[in-house]
């Protein structure tokens, strides 16, 4: 039986061991650093290196790395022995401080955006020390940042590091306004749920769209999906629960706090949740995680799909961000308290996040956009494009309270009584919860769920960060210029209400009344990855990050750039791949079927004149007529594929043909495959179908 204290964070170079293995005054420098982001001597490097080697050879590892996350949503190593040769020919174990502190791959070679030529290749990885080191696979991984020889930054981690400290340095300037001294650090904390699907391995390996483009590029419906909602919170099949405990151990052993796991809503679809942590190690946690899951699924004979819509007509998978704000001294800036409404600095703080949210929809928009999560958004298993905030009745009300100057009361709580003697009553919450908002408070927090599952958390905690930072920066500057601290705080809260109070939607964000109300709003509605893309580089974009020194604008256009490229690979991935599965098999597959039918026929007309054979010439007719359609739309598919290939200078209008053109052409040929696939015989039909994958496990 396993014993989760014994083996959490066994396979992590933690706090713990740093004090066991390093001298007192190396701990305290290195803490310096960690904590006050003190500079560290080669020195104080080395020792930490030194010590860092001894741990992980003791734990098993040969090698190190740097682990760091390039513009690709995945994680990227490079992978060096300890050994150095000796002078008898033998070989010492070594691992010096220049070693820990940086790296260099080859910054050519990763989405830059234009910002290196293939023939500059020097780029460099840079030790992170916030996020401790960890051991996967008989390496010792080093958790750092990625930047080009110029210094510009070529991953998600640089700009969140950058974030966090705005929002600190921001967010401390209103605390002291209130009066708390003891305070010295703010930090942004994250909890990043995240959903996917397990399927069988040998089944999901005879398909190659799931192969290639991690979704089905077909399929027709089951006769059973999530109707029933029998698979949510449903019991764990064994070969899942299987997986899922493996899992729970790799992750703790690396430091990983997983804590819930369930069935999800559709079939075969499942979710870890784990305990918050803060921004930027929880955005490693959940590389790593996305990275095990994949791992551990292939040992069980399973795949994780970590795809945003692996299956047409049952929910898709998101990841749900939930983000806050704490003092180093426990303090949750976002908790409302008992009497939210005396509560002046929470107050304050729920009134810059609406603000910012208001203010910088499009960019939260942008921030979770993909040629993947463009299929969920939207469709009644995922908020809408439209980014709106839920903050409950009993907020509304106090800010509605602030706005027109009117008394407000606070409410007795209640007592949920079952009806059952048996079961004890319970205090009811204030305000119910809302999951179609894309942006929801839930307590003590902010939960953003428009991510798509297989994204990096890094981006939209990049966005949070900066956007509240701004608002509490001009919070503090007015208040801190103030001669009526009071008057002038009042007037903030009033201001913001009325000016911001547009985003506040308790309601239903699946219904159509919502989207013509949203519109009436003035609220944006980028429903696609290339309509928002480019609203990153708005002046007011550019003027925010540049301000903060998130970003450079040279650093905005180029990820703007590779964006908007990746999004036009991906889809001329998915068209490839339906091309050759249209030709290759499914036309082949459907003509043998449809010659079997009419040598049926025609030999029991042979047999017996009389013999009824009008199911098999109807049969042949519809899938004759079937099949060419679906050659007509495979060529028209190919001529559109190679007329994209063409636009080579402008992205944006290479990404905008592929969606209308592209994507529509292959979403035509799909319909037409579903319904070949309906009324053609399983033993014909050259791949397994949604019932085989949904439901074999």
């Amino acid at each position: 039986m396993t014993n989760v204290t014994e083996i959490f964070g066994s396979l992590v170079f933690n706090d713990t061991v740093m004090k066991e293995r390093l001298p007192g005054e190396t701990y305290q420098k290195l803490r310096s650093t960690i904590d006050d982001g003190e500079p560290m001597s080669l020195e104080t490097a080395n020792i930490v290196a030194n010590a860092m080697k001894d741990w992980a050879i003791e734990k098993g590892a040969t090698h190190y790395t740097h682990w760091f996350q390039p513009m690709t949503d995945i994680t990227a190593e490079k992978h060096d022995s300890f050994i150095s040769p000796a002078a008898d020919g033998q070989v010492i174990m070594e691992f010096s401080g220049k070693e820990l502190i940086k790296g260099e791959p080859d910054a050519s070679s990763f989405p830059n955006g234009g910002l290196r030529a293939t023939f500059e290749a020097r780029g460099y990885t840079a030790w992170d020390p916030s996020s401790y080191a960890f051991i996967k696979d008989g390496s010792l991984c080093i958790p750092t940042a990625f930047c080009s020889y110029g210094g510009e930054a070529l991953d998600k981690k640089t700009p969140l590091l950058r974030s966090m400290e705005v929002i600190d340095r921001e967010a401390l300037r209103i605390l002291r306004l209130f009066g708390n001294t003891t305070s010295q650090k703010v930090i942004s904390t994250v909890g990043a749920e995240q959903e996917y699907f397990l399927v069988d391995k040998d089944t999901h390996d005879l398909r190659k769209d799931l192969i290639f483009t991690g979704r089905t590029l077909f399929g027709a419906k089951p006769p059973k999906g999530q109707e029933l909602d029998d698979h949510y919170f449903g019991q764990i099949k064994p070969r899942v629960s299987a997986f899922m405990k493996e899992l729970d151990e790799e992750l703790w052993m690396r430091g990983v706090l997983a804590k819930t796991k369930h069935n999800e809503a559709a079939p075969a679809q499942h979710e870890l949740a784990p305990i918050f942590s803060t921004a930027n190690i929880a955005i490693d946690h959940n590389q790593l995680t996305m990275e095990l899951m994949k791992k551990i699924a292939a040992k069980h004979n399973l795949v994780c799909l970590l795809h945003e819509k692996p299956f047409e007509g049952v929910n898709g998978s998101g990841k749900h961000n939930n983000w806050s704000l704490t003092t180093d001294d426990g303090i949750n800036l976002l908790k409302p308290g008992k009497t939210p409404y005396d509560n002046l600095q929470f107050i304050l703080f729920l009134c810059a996040v609406v603000k910012a949210v208001d203010e910088y929809q499009d960019l939260l928009r942008i921030s979770i956009s993909s040629a993947g999560n463009d299929h969920r958004l939207g469709g009644n298993e995922a908020p809408p494009a439209i980014v709106s905030m839920f903050i409950g009745e009993q907020l509304e009300a106090i800010l509605e309270a602030y706005e027109h100057d009117d008394a407000y009361s606070e409410t007795k709580k209640e007592k949920m009584e079952i009806g059952a003697h048996v079961i004890p009553s319970f205090t009811k919450d204030k305000t119910d919860r809302n999951r179609t908002s894309p942006f929801a408070f839930t307590g003590n927090k902010f939960e953003f769920r428009m991510l798509g599952s297989s994204a990096s958390v890094a981006e939209p905690n990049v966005v949070l960060n900066t956007i509240v930072a701004e608002e509490l920066r001009q919070f503090a500057d007015e208040l801190e210029a103030a001669d009526n601290f009071d008057k002038t705080l009042h007037t903030i809260i009033q201001k913001t209400v009325k000016d911001h109070k547009r985003i506040i939607f308790n309601g239903n964000n699946y219904s159509d009344e919502w989207v013509a109300e949203a519109e009436r709003r003035g609220l944006s509605n980028y429903t696609t990855t290339p309509e928002a893309l480019p609203h990153f580089v708005d002046k007011k974009n550019i003027d925010l990050y540049t301000k903060h020194g998130i970003y450079t604008e040279t650093e905005m256009h180029s990820r703007c750039e590779i964006l908007l490229e990746n999004y036009g690979k991906i889809i001329n991935i998915e068209a490839r791949t339906l091309l050759e599965m249209i030709r290759k098999d499914i036309i082949p597959a459907v003509c043998a079927y449809t010659k079997e039918l009419s040598d049926t026929a025609m030999s029991k007309r042979a047999f017996c004149s009389g013999f009824n054979v009008e199911v098999e010439f109807e049969l042949v007719e519809e899938l004759s007529e079937l099949t060419y359609e679906l050659n007509e739309k495979s060529k028209e598919l190919a001529k559109s594929r190679k007329e994209a290939k063409l636009i080579v200078d402008d992205m944006e209008e290479k990404a905008v043909f592929y969606r209308d053109k592209v994507l529509a052409a292959m979403d035509d040929a799909r319909k037409i495959i579903d319904r070949m696939e309906a009324i053609t015989s399983h033993e014909f039909w050259p791949y397994p179908t949604y019932s085989e994958l949904l439901f074999n496990v």
